[in-house]
């Protein structure tokens, strides 16, 4: 009906415009906000990198940051928040993350979901998690429980999140970059979605 085609319309009008002003804050605060907000996804906050590294990777595609200065700012941000939560989980120990950690997002059974990944893995464990939804944000806590060895779960998870911001960015370059009216029109960046999201769907299948 007439009424369902313009409630639809209103509600792409709405998201396109909670997007735009997504694009429009990474596009501000730039590296450091690049930075700050995968700090943040490497932390206890729930941060999507799908939702950081992209749109940076776009405004660099528009030529107002630089591709790879995107990636490290996102690989030193996921650094940092990592290494907060390493030295924290060490610092506090497993009993009060297991029983405090609830209110602050972090479930024990993810808690043991990590735990197993870094016990069973080791170091391996930690730089595959990177790569991986749930645990990606928590591996940090049973590497510090654990207490393994800093300088080895730096390198890791650096080069675990560079690769994981590498592979966001180059996906918001190559398939989002080439839209430079993207945050300007509703029904283009509908169009888009529809038509690229494939192409990261289906990365994330042969990444899994």
């Amino acid at each position: 009906s007439v009424a369902c085609v313009l409630r639809l319309r209103e509600g792409a009008r709405r998201l396109h415009y909670l997007i735009q002003l997504w694009f429009e804050f990474v596009r501000d605060w730039e590296y450091l906000g690049v930075f700050l907000l995968m700090a943040a996804e490497s932390s206890i906050l729930p941060v999507p990198s799908e939702v950081v590294m992209p749109p940076a990777a776009y405004w660099a595609a528009q030529g107002r940051m630089n591709f790879w200065g995107v990636v490290l700012a996102g690989t030193a941000g996921s650094w940092f928040g990592s290494a907060i939560s390493y030295w924290l989980a060490l610092w506090i120990g497993r009993p009060l993350v297991m029983r405090y950690g609830k209110y602050v997002l972090i479930k024990p059974a993810k808690v043991e979901l990590a735990e197993a990944w870094a016990q069973e893995k080791g170091l391996t464990g930690v730089f595959v998690s990177r790569l991986l939804p749930v645990v990606r944000h928590l591996i940090s806590i049973p590497a510090g429980i654990l207490r393994m060895r800093f300088l080895p779960f730096s390198i890791v998870t650096t080069v675990g999140a560079g690769l994981w911001c590498l592979i966001l960015s180059w996906w918001g370059m190559q398939v989002l970059g080439d839209e430079p009216k993207l945050i300007e029109d509703p029904d283009r960046l509908v169009h888009v979605l529809k038509a690229k999201m494939l192409w990261f769907v289906g990365a994330i299948v042969l990444l899994g």
